[in-house]
């Protein structure tokens, strides 16, 4: 007898920093003077973040965190989605909360006590002339998510958990991924990750090469962050290593589009015509166009071009989520 096979609750759950995002347009002059690395993610301490957020005119300020967005992207078309993120009990972690939840998304993560000497994340993101950003993230907060605020009930029901490459600089966040993709996986769900950044890589290869070859049934990554994964010069022998996985492989190639790799096929999708204004997003929504296909069963080139579709989305504004109706976007090629 054949039992049936309950739907799980949800369709994508992520884990990640929750940070507000502060977005300022700058010059190249101004990475100079304020010694800040172009094109990258820095951490920075809460001294570093007020004096560069005294430095920011003009900006921009939206809750983010790369899996938040994702996320974020997700509940707009429609996915029934949670996140498990650690945000302060002080302005920006009520903030942060009411946003995701007025998205319709599950965010119950306990905060943490105003009373600790940290405050919420954030990130001071500087956006130049050709829309290169570079971030300098004050974790905050998020630095402090732990075993504890994995809720079994959300991450061993849902069909995948996206685990955000930037949380492996915390002191639980091993462990707490380690248990989130144990109860998932018990659960038949099924477990992605993001890369992140390049130097975020080269911080914790080991455990991300354990990851991706042990742990999880899909990688999203650049070209720069493929590159770092096994300390690569060649895109092409990149994926050779990563393709001996089994696992899928979704990298985006900037304005050249992106590539699905699975088991020796390789699928090319180019990008969208668009006009890049910040690409700050652009990974965290073409993971959300990409999950939209994985959860509507299509195949690799139509998931791939939906991711394309939701990146181009974001980054023709300012801010890493979406502003008109992507879904929308999606169902004219489908």
């Amino acid at each position: 007898m054949v039992q049936d096979v309950k739907p799980k609750q949800y369709q994508v759950v992520g884990i990640g920093n929750a940070v507000v995002d502060v977005l300022s347009h700058v010059e190249y002059e101004f990475l100079d003077t304020h010694g800040i690395e172009p094109g990258i993610m820095q951490l920075i301490n809460l001294d570093r973040a007020i004096e560069l957020y005294n430095l920011s005119d003009n900006a921009t300020e939206v809750s983010g965190g790369s899996a938040a967005n994702t996320v974020a992207g997700l509940a707009e078309m429609g996915l029934s989605t949670a996140y498990i993120g650690k945000v302060k009990d002080d302005q920006l972690g009520a903030t942060f909360a009411k946003d995701i939840r007025s998205l319709g998304a599950t965010y119950t993560t306990k905060f943490a006590d105003n009373k600790q000497p940290y405050e919420t994340g954030r990130s001071l993101i500087m956006i130049t002339p050709e829309s290169e950003r570079s971030m300098n993230t004050y974790l905050g907060a998020a630095e402090f998510l732990s075993p504890e605020d994995i809720d079994p009930a959300i991450v061993g029901n849902t069909d995948w958990l996206y685990l955000e490459g930037y949380r492996f600089d915390g002191p639980g966040s091993h462990q707490a991924f380690q248990m989130a993709i144990d109860l998932c996986h018990q659960a038949g769900g099924q477990v992605a990750i993001a890369l992140s950044d390049p130097f975020c890589v080269n911080r914790h290869r080991a455990a991300f090469q354990e990851l991706v070859e042990n742990k999880v049934d899909l990688v999203f990554g650049n070209e720069a962050e493929i590159l770092s994964l096994y300390q690569d010069t060649s895109l092409d022998e990149a994926i050779a290593k990563l393709d001996q996985t089994g696992k899928l492989i979704m990298i985006t190639l900037s304005e050249k589009g992106a590539l699905a790799v699975c088991k020796g096929k390789r699928i090319h999708v180019k990008a969208e015509p668009t006009n890049v204004v910040d690409a700050t997003g652009a990974g965290d929504q073409f993971a959300a166009g990409c999950f939209y296909g994985l959860a509507h069963g299509f195949g690799l080139e139509k998931i791939t071009q939906f991711g394309c579709i939701a990146a181009s989305e974001v980054i023709e504004h300012t801010g890493p989520r979406p502003q008109s109706d992507v879904l929308k976007l999606i169902q004219q090629v489908i």
